[in-house]
């Protein structure tokens, strides 16, 4: 029985991984910044997989996220631990996502790039539809109690994890470049780099938030191991270019 739950908790981890890679590779690289594009079947699968995990809606993702960028810890900023404080961030990460993403009319506006297609319109838009199947996939796999274990956990950390990005990466941590955000290695090697926060703001349009040696972004090994296969390409970069 404990063996069991130690692979429940496992899976959870290799779930939450999975769907942190996903977001930090194809909503915040790929969809807000256009630091790469996607071949058309990754992008597809990299889409349902997300939908499946979390449920994200990838307009809503990307709007709170330029808005984030357009605000960045001042008024107006939808998860500023500078503005907020950096407890509210951590542990109210979502309310505040979900209170930013409610204004539809900014969101719109700010992703008109990023129109809703098919796949949307019928499917990806509906959130607990994709997360229902995803528990139900579970439960066909592992069982209820289980299925139950591995989804409570990888909510959790999920959360967690996107949380400490806004929180932790704005609050606590190195800056070596002039502006609020932090980098924190240790967070960068839990979610595929975007604890590399300070970089980020610094040239959000990189797809490598790893600038320098010793830093490392294992979601840039990910993209650069797509581009090698041709199922993913690199925009070429300017300092400076947002």
């Amino acid at each position: 029985m404990l063996s069991e739950v130690l692979f429940a908790l496992i899976f959870a981890f290799l779930i939450t991984q999975l769907a942190i890679l996903l977001t930090t590779v194809y909503l915040h690289r790929t969809l807000s910044h256009k630091a790469l594009k996607l071949a058309p079947a990754v992008e597809f699968v990299v889409r349902l997989l997300l939908w499946l995990t979390t449920g994200i809606q990838r307009r809503e993702w990307v709007g709170v996220h330029r808005i984030h960028h357009a605000h960045t810890d001042v008024v107006g900023d939808p998860h500023s631990p500078i503005v907020e404080s950096y407890w509210k961030i951590q542990l109210l990460n979502l309310f505040y996502y979900r209170r930013a993403a409610k204004n539809r009319e900014a969101i719109e506006r700010i992703t008109k790039d990023l129109p809703p297609d098919r796949w949307d319109r019928y499917l990806f838009s509906h959130s607990y539809l994709g997360l229902g199947l995803g528990i139900a996939i579970l439960i066909a796999l592992f069982g209820v109690e289980f299925a139950v274990i591995i989804a409570v956990v990888h909510l959790v950390l999920y959360l967690t994890l996107s949380a400490a990005v806004n929180a932790i990466g704005h609050r606590f941590g190195k800056r070596p470049f002039q502006n609020l955000a932090t980098n924190n290695q240790w967070l960068a090697f839990l979610t595929f780099g975007e604890g590399l926060h300070n970089n980020h703001h610094e040239l959000p349009t990189a797809a490598n938030l790893a600038f320098h040696a010793p830093q490392v972004d294992l979601g840039w090994y990910v993209i650069r191991s797509l581009e090698r296969f041709h199922l993913a390409k690199v925009r070429t970069l300017k300092r400076g270019f947002a």
